[in-house]
């Protein structure tokens, strides 16, 4: 069976990979801040400092251990020093040094222009991990079939061998949660000797912006969202998940060729998903090694794939021609997917702690669940989008609760910038979550995806225009569909 971990399409946690500034003494003014060279992988390069500082890992226990969180800091290039700006990644358990270090590294610079850019490490990512990977005895055939309920049977039993063996070893479950993130970030405005801080957030980077903008709101000055996850919204919609469908069908209706050879992408997926149903796929799938393994793909995993991959469309075009080469009787593409995605040899069940922690301990209402349940009766995708439905009620003390889900009242500026073709977090979901800020202004990205920072230079010129003040909402950017004919590396 897939490791959990192949499914979540979260961000590498590595750590920032910058080096100390040779022969050079440069002193920051903030304590434990050391100066160093950053550089990208593009071979880009920018001074920056590389900094830590100290938080309890449970501000509600009286004997918490403490943790120490990292960060680099790009200093400001403006005339004047301007506002701190933190980056926080998704995931939950992507690391913002990490994002700095790709695609988004123009943009990191760039918004220099209005103070200091703080690429954090959350707790429990990157280089402020020191989380152990939960390995549970529970293990799921990779040749038998397993059924729905025996499959979630498992993976509660493995959050709870997690669970076990993090207090064991001494971390706090209690610890790893949006709140307690929240008070990360008013720490770290604190550390900086900054007293407001905006926040530049993706995904769930937008969930802990939105936490922030309930709880330290007096503190911060200006928000910029995008993929936006509500307080109510860690486990998705799956019947949002079938309106999206919908949406890139349309889009894909502009192109005549697409159209042809997807005339109607919901049909396809469903007939290849009923026939995994009635009879699961066995397959031949190299491993690293070079070994050939067998496989059994069943419904529910083709369900995970399909929805880690349409979280963009550049990377739905992937899935699309996987099914239709199913559909064709053709398996070449697909185990070229499963071979770069699992390892088909391990059957054991693993759980990355602070993604799962995170997720769960914002949870969902009991009301939510029986709608989600109903919704996945007749969708596409059923509850398959997101891990934390099957686990939610495994521990119910780490949840934290209906205030914390209440969406969040606030005069603070905010830019909220929605993908028409996200298919992780949805354009309506994003609205609703957004609807009770005062100042918000929302911007859509035609024909954007989940990761809309980089699709575009008007997207850029529309995220500083907001930051000098000006107003962008309303504002519509257009950008180019990908190939949808032709899979990628053909």
């Amino acid at each position: 069976m897939t490791k959990f971990t192949a499914l979540i399409p979260v961000a590498l946690m590595l750590g920032c990979g910058a080096q100390a500034m040779a022969g050079q003494a440069v002193t920051s003014g903030i304590a434990n801040e050391a100066a160093i060279t950053f550089e990208a992988k593009s071979g880009e390069t920018a001074e920056a400092f590389e900094g830590q500082f100290t938080v309890p890992e449970n501000r509600g226990a009286a004997d918490s251990r403490m943790l120490t969180l990292k960060y680099v800091r790009f200093p400001a290039t403006g005339e004047t020093q301007g506002t701190p700006t933190i980056y926080l990644a998704g995931g939950p358990g992507g690391s913002g040094i990490n994002a700095a270090k790709y695609e988004r590294f123009p943009l990191f610079m760039a918004m220099r222009e209005f103070g200091d850019v703080i690429a954090f490490d959350q707790r429990g990512t990157g280089a402020s991990n020191d989380l152990p990977m939960c390995e549970s005895t529970q293990t799921i055939s990779a040749t038998l079939p397993t059924s729905d309920v025996d499959y979630v049977a498992t993976y509660r039993l493995a959050l709870q061998e997690c669970l076990n063996m993090l207090k064991n070893k001494g971390f706090d479950p209690h610890g790893y949660n949006t709140n307690e993130s929240v008070a990360d970030l008013n720490a770290l405005r604190q550390h900086l000797g900054a007293e407001k801080i905006n926040l530049w957030g993706i995904s769930y980077g937008s969930h802990l912006s939105l936490a922030a903008l309930k709880e330290i709101d007096t503190h911060l000055n200006r928000v910029v969202i995008t993929a936006v996850e509500g307080l109510d919204q860690t486990v998705k919609q799956p019947a949002r998940a079938d309106r999206y469908f919908d949406r890139l069908q349309a889009a894909i209706n502009t192109v005549p060729e697409a159209k042809a050879k997807f005339p109607d992408i919901k049909a396809l997926i469903a007939r290849v998903l009923n026939r995994l149903e009635a009879e699961p796929l066995m397959l031949s799938v190299p491993t690293r090694s070079g070994e050939v393994t067998p496989y059994l793909l069943q419904k529910r995993t083709m369900q995970q794939f399909t929805s880690a991959l349409v979280a963009d469309p550049a990377r739905a075009v992937i899935i699309l021609n996987v099914y239709a080469a199913l559909d064709a009787g053709i398996t070449e593409p697909l185990v070229g997917l499963l071979q770069r995605a699992i390892d088909p040899t391990d059957e054991t069940v693993s759980l990355p702690a602070m993604h799962i922690l995170m997720d769960i301990a914002s949870g969902s209402s009991q009301q939510r669940r029986d709608m989600l349940a109903e919704q996945a009766k007749t969708s596409l995708l059923g509850l398959q989008t997101n891990m934390s439905a099957i686990l939610e009620t495994v521990d119910p003390s780490l949840d934290l609760g209906e205030a914390f889900r209440t969406p969040p009242v606030s005069d603070v500026p905010v830019l909220v910038l929605h993908g028409t073709l996200d298919g992780r977090t949805y354009p309506e979901s994003g609205q609703e979550a957004t609807a009770k800020l005062s100042n918000r202004e929302t911007v859509t990205i035609k024909y954007g995806g989940h990761n809309s920072f980089m699709l575009s230079s008007d997207v850029t010129a529309t995220i500083q225009a907001f930051m000098r003040g000006q107003t962008v909402d309303g504002r519509t950017i257009t950008i180019d569909l990908p190939d949808f004919v032709t899979m990628p590396g053909q």
